[in-house]
């Protein structure tokens, strides 16, 4: 099956497809003639994204999901099988929360395991349940949203970071074990996309008004970076990072990794001052 658009026609299941970028990987599945299972932890705002499909003329169901619950994730895949009367083929593991704006230390253990249990957690449940079913297939995808932070490591992000590097591990080890199997694997690794995930996390209010502000300066569409990754998986490519920032922070952490640390506390401790001010 090598050579397939594993976005055309898909049979999908997207998390956090509620808004942002799981709600625009949603839209355009759909645009391209998948039928889209849109899942969020708020099954409101995923109602919203279905009736956004349907008032196009796509295909699409609303489920309610918590996926750091291996438990929801399990039900979600059996009661999307029901809905598409036959296998999910394509996999979104987008579902993801906020938080920064502190050192480790002073960030709560509370927000640790809420960070780790969405963004980490969710996305092992996601590949745990889906991957053995795509094997079998022996077609289809999996996109996993990681972050330019998966391998940034800038400072006062110390849960996000490790959450995303976690997820930029699994999903290498991932297109490795899915080697010759017919299925692709994509890692989307962005830098700032106009979405409300600064807004609606765990951030003091201070980093959080100065990243907003950055988005709206410097952010790209929710849109473009889903359409770009649905391109770069059909071409089964590992890595996407849609943007020119991401991609120079990619390289300087290779070419010059101590001066990239250096660079990146001095950085951030201009940063913390300005924020608190």
């Amino acid at each position: 099956m090598f050579g397939k658009k594993c976005s055309r026609q898909s049979s999908a299941v997207v998390t956090g497809a509620g808004s942002g970028i799981g709600r625009a990987f949603a839209l355009e599945l759909a645009r391209r003639g998948g039928r889209v299972v849109c899942s969020d932890i708020r099954l409101a705002t995923a109602e919203e994204t279905v009736a956004m499909i349907l008032a196009a003329g796509g295909q699409a169901l609303a489920l309610e999901c918590d996926v750091s619950s291996l438990a929801s994730v399990e039900s979600l895949a059996e009661k999307s099988e029901q809905w598409l009367q036959g296998p999910v083929d394509l996999v979104v593991n987008n579902a993801g929360v906020g938080i920064g704006g502190m050192p480790v230390g002073e960030i709560s253990i509370e927000d640790w395991h809420w960070a780790v249990g969405v963004n980490m957690w969710g996305v092992i449940h996601g590949c745990h349940v889906f991957a053995p079913k795509l094997r079998a297939l022996g077609r289809g995808g999996i996109i996993n949203v990681c972050s330019t932070a998966s391998f940034a490591a800038a400072p006062l992000m110390g849960p996000y970071n490790v959450t995303k590097a976690a997820v930029l591990a699994l999903s290498e080890t991932l297109k490795a074990e899915m080697a010759g199997s017919g299925v692709h694997v994509t890692a989307l690794c962005p830098t700032f996309v106009k979405t409300n995930i600064v807004r609606d996390g765990r951030i003091p209010e201070g980093t959080s008004k100065m990243g907003q502000r950055l988005m709206a300066w410097t952010g790209m569409s929710a849109d473009t970076v889903a359409n770009t990754t649905l391109n770069a998986l059909d071409r089964n490519q590992l890595y996407v990072l849609p943007q020119f920032d991401a991609r120079m922070v990619w390289r300087m952490k290779r070419l010059a990794p101590v001066s990239y640390n250096r660079g990146s506390g001095l950085i951030g401790r201009v940063m913390a001052r300005r924020s608190a001010t």
